[in-house]
Order: C-alpha cells, then structure tokens, then sequence
C-alpha cells in the first residue's frame, strides 16, 4: 500500500480566489473561449453541458430545464463553487429565474445561483439603464418572450429585432463587423442602453469600439455575465476593453 509522502508543500491551488461554475448549452462554442480569456488571475472557471436540441426555440429552451440541475451537479462535486451560472440568455427568458435558480440549487447547494437574464437586469441597473434597445439573433417569438420578461422586470424595451436565426452553429458564426453594423443601425437614440442578446455570438470584441460610436453603454450576454459572476464572488477586478460595464464597475 502506498503511503502519502509526508514531506509534500500544497498551497492554495490555481483558482485560491474564487470558483466560478458554468452549465452550458449541449451545443454551446462561445462562452467558455471569452470567459477564460478575460477572468482575473486566481480565479477558476469551470464548465458543465446540459443536454438540449440544436435549435433555439420556445420549445426546446423549456424542455431543458430538467438538464440544468444534473449539469451543475457535475462541476467540481467535491469541492464548493462559489456562484454557478445557467449561461444562455434566451434559456433564462423562456425557463425563467426562479426554475433556474432551483435547478441550480438542487445541483449545487454550496454556490450562489445567478442566471445570464439576471446578470443582465443587473448590469442595467448598476449602469442606470431603464430604456434598453436589444439586438438579437433569434426568431420573433424568442424576442417577444424576451420583451416581455425585460418589460416585467421593469425595463422598457424601445426596440428588439433578431436575425430570425435558431440555430447556434449559425450564431456563432455571425461576424463581429457585421453584428456591429446590425446593432449600430437598431440602436435606439432615447435608448440608455444598447443590450447585444446571446451568449453564442462574438460581441465582446466589438463592445469598446460601439460604446465610442454610440455614445452610450453597450451590453453583451458574455460581458455582464462574467461581470456578475465576479462581483458575487467578490472579485472586484476591473477589465479593460470590454465596455464601461467591467472597467468601471
């Protein structure tokens, strides 16, 4: 039988600031790139995939709600996470918070429950952002669910407009140039806020560049979920080229 070597030195590990846990969507390509490019040293990103159809319909976003809870028992199961996040934007609409936040739970009962909607709302409110104009890729009926969820939640959505797109290996390939000119054309200019919708397109890149042209905040999916993520884990980092969100907040 092998015994432990006595003389051995740990320390803290990798990740000795703070756990950041992640359910994902079966077919998901974005998020886990831009979220280890732009996390602060000590701090540990870790990812879990629930099961899901590839197309992003009202349909197929409820009927994975069951999936998130088994997913987020699977990260780190021996150790505590400090904040788990359901990572999909139009899946938070659709199952809403308080589904997620239990599923959540069931999964992981150490870690703070957030969702990407509830990172969102709070990054509209730590901005001062109740006029929101909001850029998607998804079909009507998604934007219309996200409408009213924005709106219930005391946000008044000027304008929403997707690209009518439902599959995520399309999402993902949507050029940042492109999703620039899309959301510089929607923006609305009562707006205090202009919201990029969707974890799976690449609009962090774009963030610093159409805050300058618009003069107004901008708002991604990716972007105000790591913010939330870090802020409850009490990582009070600031990042630069990512938008006023996270170097000023």
């Amino acid at each position: 039988m092998n015994a432990q070597r006595a003389d051995i030195r740990f320390d803290a590990g990798r990740h000795y600031r703070a756990r950041l846990g992640f359910v994902l969507l079966a077919m998901e390509q974005t998020v886990e790139s831009e979220v280890l490019r732009l996390l602060p040293p000590g701090v540990g990103a870790h990812f879990a995939r629930a099961p899901m159809a590839n197309q992003i319909s009202v349909d197929t976003l409820r009927a994975m709600a069951g999936g998130i809870g088994d997913a987020a028992a699977l990260i780190l199961p021996d150790e505590q996470l400090d904040v788990i996040c359901y990572a999909c934007t139009s899946g938070s609409v659709v199952i809403g918070e308080d589904r997620i936040f239990a599923e959540l739970r069931r999964g992981a009962p150490a870690a703070h429950p957030t969702s990407l909607i509830t990172s969102v709302m709070a990054a509209f409110r730590a901005l001062d952002a109740r006029k929101i104009t909001v850029a998607t890729p998804y079909v009507e009926a998604v934007n219309d669910l996200e409408r009213e969820y924005l709106e219930g939640n005391g946000f008044d959505v000027l304008r929403i407009e997707g690209l009518g797109l439902d599959n995520d290996a399309d999402m993902v390939r949507v050029a940042p140039d492109y999703l620039a000119e899309f959301a510089r054309q929607l923006d609305h200019p009562d707006s205090d806020a202009l919201f990029i919708s969707c974890s799976a397109l690449r609009s962090i890149e774009i963030i610093d560049d159409l805050e300058t042209e618009i003069g107004k905040p901008v708002i991604t999916s990716n972007q105000a979920m790591l913010w939330n993520c870090l802020r409850l884990a009490g990582i009070e980092d600031r990042l630069d080229h990512c938008g006023q969100l996270l170097r000023d907040f």
